[in-house]
């Protein structure tokens, strides 16, 4: 298979596992910088700065004209880029990118010049520089009262190593991405919670979160052999909240070979943090590898269903363990994960979908025994469509990782006949920041999966533990258990007191079968009582 990552960082982070990289954690080489910023102790290196070295457009008195403002302007530059080739972002002038990481990580966005941090407005946005990895310029412009104007950069926008870096980031006039701040934990600090940086990838957080999954504007040939298409939010636009608001919105223009994209987010901090995303879409050319709503996370194992190959203290490492789904038809599926060994790619057929998510369902310290990953504060993110989206699948890929530092599990949806050239297309669709499912809360769920050998024999078996059950007669349930290769020897469903559920157990025999796909459904007549279980079993 073709390598599916945006960049190998191995070489630049020798803080990282030095292992092959199949998909680079974006989102954690975010983390890693943003917080290296205010504690590195480094030794300043000698940087040679070009300061004749800046994009031309960059370089002229029209940036700071105000125009008038609204999402049609983004949806209009967004059609009329689509009926031309796409011009290549520009890049940071080569002694930026030349920057080693201890040097750009020592570049820091000054507290005192955020934006809107000295107002009576809720929020506060600060902004990343451009260089070392970073370096496709990106235009920021402010929305206040229906008007827009440019961000600039000023020599005092960044602290700098030395001056010449700051003169030369100043003449740049653009950004490499930004975060959004809002008091989340507590009144008297503004918490960061959402980051834009790298192409479309943003990621955000709830109250009491750490950072985890990313999600993407639009992902483009995921495990294609082709090679996977990276599009790029290239310009945004943030408008100023009253004093009063509670949220906030971003508007993104969309650039990619293959199309382009209006995107607005409506963004609610809080309990849970909430993102509603409209997206309207222009394809230059016919696309049929297209995912809507895409979701990146990690799973390296847990010690239930996928073992670690190598030794490790921690039980579990990953930033989400499952894929849910609620169907057009209202059936709830849940897919554990999976870090195989050759890549895999699933769909689940659908129309009008009305959720998926990629999930984190453990949420205590002991499911990790992680203190500096914090896995147990992951988010989970849910994705709801709000307009209809038709029929399509849900695709879920797990590409093969040693590593935690990569993000190896996708997951978006993905039409039915893709997308025409000529055409435009909306989505939208609410995304929530969540600790789990944040839909029926009060119905069972499945809390662990689990797999072995049926005891006295050589057969395998799997376990699927079901909670909120503390009235059900066993009984009175039935388990529609089915296999795709191979047969279902024995399923059986018996009390589990220690989390008021069920615990339910299916033998097979794969018989000759490298894969088998298993569905399992609890039902109380000929009503499902509990979300459908769904695993790839691949023979070791």
């Amino acid at each position: 298979m073709k390598e599916l990552s945006l960049r190998s960082l191995c070489a630049y982070l020798p803080c990282l596992r030095a292992k092959p990289l199949l998909f680079v954690r974006w989102s954690f080489l975010v983390s890693l910088m943003i917080n290296a910023v205010n504690y590195a102790q480094a030794i300043e290196p000698s940087i040679g700065v070009d300061m004749t070295a800046v994009p031309e457009s960059t370089q002229t008195e029209e940036v700071s004209k105000e125009y008038a403002f609204s999402h049609q302007t983004v949806i209009n530059l967004a059609q009329t880029l689509s009926t031309s080739l796409m011009k290549p972002a520009e890049k940071a002038p080569q002694s930026l990118i030349d920057m080693d990481y201890p040097t750009y990580r020592k570049i820091n966005f000054q507290q005192n010049q955020a934006v809107w941090g000295n107002t009576p407005t809720k929020f506060s946005v600060q902004l990343f520089a451009p260089g070392f990895l970073f370096k496709d310029l990106v235009s920021i412009d402010v929305v206040e009262n229906g008007h827009a104007f440019p961000l600039n950069v000023s020599p005092d926008s960044f602290s700098t190593p030395n001056t010449e870096i700051g003169q030369l980031i100043s003449l740049v006039g653009k950004y490499a991405g930004l975060r959004l701040h809002y008091p989340i934990n507590r009144d008297d600090y503004n918490d960061e919670f959402v980051v834009f940086q790298g192409a479309s990838y943003f990621r955000a957080v709830s109250k009491g979160q750490s950072y985890g999954l990313s999600a993407r504007g639009l992902a483009m040939n995921v495990a294609q052999p082709k090679g996977e298409e990276f599009p790029m939010f290239k310009q945004f636009w943030i408008e100023r909240p009253s004093s009063s608001q509670d949220a906030i919105v971003v508007h993104a223009l969309l650039d990619s070979k293959s199309i382009t994209g209006a995107y607005r987010f409506g963004i609610y901090p809080g309990k849970p943090t909430r993102i509603d995303v409209k997206a309207t879409l222009f394809p230059r050319e016919d696309i049929e590898h297209i995912g809507i709503a895409p979701l990146t996370s990690m799973f390296m194992h847990n010690s239930a269903l996928d073992a670690s190959d190598v030794l490790d203290y921690r039980p579990a490492v990953h930033d989400s363990d499952g894929l849910q789904i609620l169907t057009g038809k209202n059936e709830m599926l849940w897919r554990p994960l999976n870090n195989p060994k050759t890549l895999e790619v699933s769909a689940f057929s659908d129309a009008s979908p009305k959720g998926f998510g990629l999930i984190q369902r453990q949420r205590s310290f002991e499911d990790y025994q992680d203190l500096e990953a914090s896995y147990h504060t992951r988010p989970s993110a849910w994705i709801k469509p709000i307009n209809d989206w038709g029929a399509g699948h849900v695709e879920l890929v797990e590409i093969p990782s040693n590593a935690e530092t990569n993000d190896n599990i996708v997951a978006y949806w993905q039409p039915k006949e893709g997308l025409k050239k000529g055409q435009s297309y909306s989505y939208q669709y609410l995304m929530t920041w969540s600790n789990d499912t944040p839909v029926s809360l009060d119905l069972p769920r499945v809390v662990r999966s689990a797999k072995g050998v049926k005891l006295f024999t050589t057969r395998p078996e799997v376990v699927i533990d079901y909670n909120k059950m503390p009235d059900v007669n066993v009984d009175d349930l039935t388990i529609d258990a089915s296999i795709s290769n191979g047969k279902i020897l024995e399923a059986i469903a018996v009390k589990n007191p220690h989390n008021n559920g069920v615990r339910v157990y299916v033998s097979f025999d794969p018989q000759d079968a490298s894969l088998a796909e298993l569905r399992v459904q609890l039902k109380q007549g000929d009503s499902a009582v509990a979300p459908t279980w769904l695993y790839r079993w691949i023979k070791e």
